[in-house]
This record gives structure tokens, C-alpha cells and sequence, in this order.
């Protein structure tokens, strides 16, 4: 008999709920707090920036969340996502792990991304908004955002990372394609835009800048709201659909996971995996240690200060407690462009300083060594992000290989990198450097701290 190679759900077994992890924590989180008052944020906060659906998401102590039915079916375009057995890797490495990816690349815009995407845009539609602004870094968010708001009518405007901007023309075209406007950031139609180009001309621009410049447009204007790709606990919510069919997958596979590894730059991605196996975990049903993985370049679990700090470099959003490299935090321009961020997801934070879950950091060498190694394997060339992920997988599946140990790896395969191939151009041609923070870097960075 054939080996079964990939796992797919029917329509009829999409989630109808999306996971909340917070009630299932040993102790809750710590709250954002207003920069002026440090006193806890309430709903009025953040009235100018999310409709209230959003910000019940927000703040919610359900366990599960209802998923609309119009965002189910709009998902239904590309969900459930397979489950694969990455049984040619497993050769290619002569490994007896068992190693299995979720992939989400099979959406519109070939990312996890559109799982928030959705049901942001459908929120904002709702609540009568007009216009929504964010930022990206890669593109993926920003692409995911003009889909999700083409489906609802909205108007999408978008502040790409200057360095994303000049490596990643397609994504510009994608976002367009769907409706949107894009703007490289830091850019001259915002004061804090403005700032920067001021101090810093040739400006590579970061996460946090561009987060600056969508908040800043979307606070002036009545019939606009702000949408984040990551970070904020609603959007991690969203994005637990991922884990909530993978747990259905693997029943069909008969397994249960070891290991569970995702990469990290704000956390949605990983948080979606892993928050519904982390709840079984908690639960007593199953014991997989759970590793985050980020780049050297932009180490904010690993190398980070856990404190309180703003979610963007001018100081526009509330103080959110998180593992940090500080705001104004300047990444080098390396090509995971969606882990260029300066802090981790509070609730991600909070769960690592619980020791629920472990981190490590990895060069792009190393992560595009992964790359190569799993598209000539698998045939799916791996975005650069979760090309971080792939290459713990593989430093197990070697330790495996040493141990003979039969360990079962799960990863969630974020995206493909269909339109981030000159960065892997960069790598056959031996022009990548690993780009690794330096210890002075982080120092004057922090000291930056609020």
C-alpha cells in the first residue's frame, strides 16, 4: 500500500471557532498601558484604531470565538490547507524523525496571512469604515489586506518597508492588483515619515516606522481604521485556525508531535500553530516541546528586554509588555523581511517568560540553506521566513539522524516564496551575508527603552 503523503480536510471540517489561549494560562498576561497615564488601556483607547468586534477579540476571556459565516466563506477559497508528510526530506536527510508541515501557501495570496486578513476586513465593513491603512514589511500582510479588502468593499492603503520595497517589486504589483496603495516607508506623506527621512535619508525603514505612518493616517480620519498583521492578540486569535485543523490531521495521520517549531517575527504564524497544541499540552493530551525561531539579525525573544514598550518607532500606540530590542530599533535589511519587528507578541512574550515555550535565533545562511534543501525535496520553495523554521527542523531531523531517535516534527510552512526569489538569487550566487546583532547595537538600542 502507498504511503499517504498529505492530509486534507473536507469544507464540511473547516473550524467554526477560532481558540483563545489566554484562559487556559496559569496566570493572564499583563495589560498595554496608555504612554501618558501608564494606567491599562480600555476599549475608548482604541476606539480610533479597531472597530469594537475587533477590540471585544481584543480583550475577550472566552476560551473560543465564533467565526462568522461570511468569513468561513470567504476561507473556503483555499481552507482547510493541507497537511503533508515531508517524506522526501526525510530521505534527502536519512532521518528517522517523522517531519510534517502545515502549509498555508495554498491561500490567494500564498501566506497565513488572509486568515486575519478576512475577518478584519469584514469587521471594519460592518462597523460602516471606508478606508483601512497598514503596514507590511515582505508584503505578504499588506497583499493579504488589499485581497481581504477587495472582498468587502474596502479602500486599502499600504506603508511597505522601504528595504521590502526595493527587494520585492511583485508584492508592490500584487497589492495593487487587488486595489491597494502603496507607499515606501519611511515616506514624506506622514510627520513621522517626515522625521525620519529628516535624521536618516537613505533610510532602509523598518516595521516599526511604517507602523508609525499607517497609525498616524488612520488617527486623522474619521472613516479610516488601522489593520496589524501580527502581534495583537485578535490577530493571533485568527490565525489558530491553522492549529485547530492541524489537530484534526493529525488524528488522521495517526500521530501526535514531539516537537512543534515556528518562526517568529511578531508571532501570528507561530501562535496559530502552536496555541491549539500548546491547550492540549496544558490539558495533559499530549507533551510536544514547542520552539520559536527567529532571525540573528532581529533576535527579540532571544536577545530582547522584557518590558514595556511601543508597538512603533514615532510612539503613536500604547506601551505593550513584550520581549524588545527597543522601538526605535533599526533592523539590517535582511530578505525574512516579515521578521524585521522590534518586539514579540505580548501574549507570545508572556508564554515564554511562563516557560511554556523555548526560542532560538538562526542566520539566513543557514535558513536559506533550509530552503534549498527542502524546494529540491519537497518542490515547494519556502518563503524566507518560515525558511527559519525549516532549518530547526532540520538541525533535529540531523540530531535524529545521530540519535536514532523516531521523533515526530511539526512546522507550519507559512508561505512560498514565489515572488522573494531574488533572495534566494542572492544566496546560489554566494552574495548573503548572516547579518547578526551586535552586542553595541542592542545596548544603544535599548537604552532607547520608555
Amino acid at each position: 500500500m502507498a504511503e499517504q503523503t498529505k492530509y486534507v480536510l473536507d469544507e464540511a471540517d473547516l473550524p467554526a471557532r477560532w481558540y483563545n489561549v489566554v484562559p487556559d494560562l496559569p496566570e493572564p498576561p499583563p495589560p498595554p498601558l496608555h504612554p501618558g497615564t501608564r494606567e491599562p488601556v480600555g476599549p475608548d483607547d482604541l476606539a480610533p484604531l479597531f472597530p469594537q468586534a475587533l477590540i471585544a477579540q481584543e480583550v475577550t476571556s472566552e476560551r473560543y470565538v465564533d467565526i462568522p459565516e461570511e468569513v468561513r466563506e470567504v476561507y473556503r477559497l483555499w481552507r482547510p490547507s493541507p497537511l503533508f508528510r515531508a517524506r522526501r526530506l526525510e530521505k534527502a536527510l536519512g532521518t528517522p524523525a517523522r517531519i510534517y508541515y502545515k502549509y498555508e501557501g495554498v491561500s490567494p495570496v500564498g501566506s497565513h496571512k488572509p486568515n486575519t486578513a478576512v475577518p478584519q476586513a469584514f469587521y471594519n465593513a460592518q462597523e460602516g469604515v471606508a478606508r483601512l491603512t497598514t503596514e507590511t514589511g515582505a508584503g505578504q500582510w499588506g497583499s493579504a489586506l488589499a485581497f481581504a479588502c477587495a472582498q468587502f468593499g474596502l479602500e486599502c492603503e499600504v506603508w511597505q518597508v522601504r528595504a521590502s520595497y526595493d527587494q520585492k517589486p511583485y508584492r508592490k504589483l500584487m497589492m495593487e492588483t487587488f486595489g491597494a496603495t502603496v507607499h515606501p516607508s519611511p515616506s514624506d506623506l506622514t510627520e513621522s515619515g517626515r522625521a525620519i527621512l529628516a535624521a536618516h535619508p537613505d533610510s532602509t525603514g523598518s516595521l516599526g516606522i511604517a507602523i508609525s505612518e499607517a497609525v498616524e493616517q488612520a488617527a486623522q480620519d474619521p472613516d479610516t481604521r488601522y489593520a496589524l498583521g501580527s502581534v495583537l492578540n485578535h490577530v493571533l486569535l485568527h490565525q489558530t485556525i491553522i492549529g485547530e485543523e492541524a489537530l484534526k490531521q493529525f488524528e488522521l495521520a495517526g500521530d501526535t508531535p514531539d516537537l512543534l517549531v515556528g518562526c517568529t517575527g511578531g508571532g501570528s504564524n507561530f501562535g496559530g500553530l502552536a496555541f491549539p497544541f500548546l491547550r492540549e499540552k496544558l490539558a495533559g493530551r499530549m507533551n510536544p516541546v514547542i520552539r520559536a525561531v527567529e532571525p540573528a539579525a532581529c533576535p527579540s525573544l532571544t536577545r530582547g528586554k522584557y518590558a514595556y514598550d511601543f508597538g512603533d518607532t514615532a510612539g503613536l500606540t500604547p506601551l505593550l509588555k513584550m520581549h524588545t530590542l527597543g522601538h526605535e530599533f533599526i533592523p539590517d535589511p535582511i530578505h525574512a523581511g516579515g521578521l524585521r519587528y522590534h518586539g514579540m507578541s505580548p501574549l507570545i512574550s508572556h508564554i515564554y517568560e511562563l516557560g511554556l515555550i523555548e526560542a532560538i535565533a538562526v542566520g539566513q545562511q543557514e535558513c536559506f540553506a533550509a530552503g534549498v534543501r527542502f524546494a529540491r525535496s519537497e518542490g515547494i520553495i519556502p518563503a524566507p521566513e518560515p525558511a527559519h523554521a525549516l532549518a530547526a527542523c532540520i538541525q533535529e531531523a540531523l540530531r535524529c539522524k545521530e540519535t536514532g531517535e523516531e521523533k515526530v516534527i511539526l512546522t507550519a510552512l507559512c508561505g512560498h516564496a514565489h515572488l522573494d526569489l531574488p533572495a534566494y538569487g542572492a544566496y546560489l550566487a554566494g552574495d548573503m551575508v548572516d547579518n547578526e546583532l551586535s552586542a553595541a547595537t542592542l545596548e544603544a538600542s535599548l537604552a532607547t527603552l520608555p
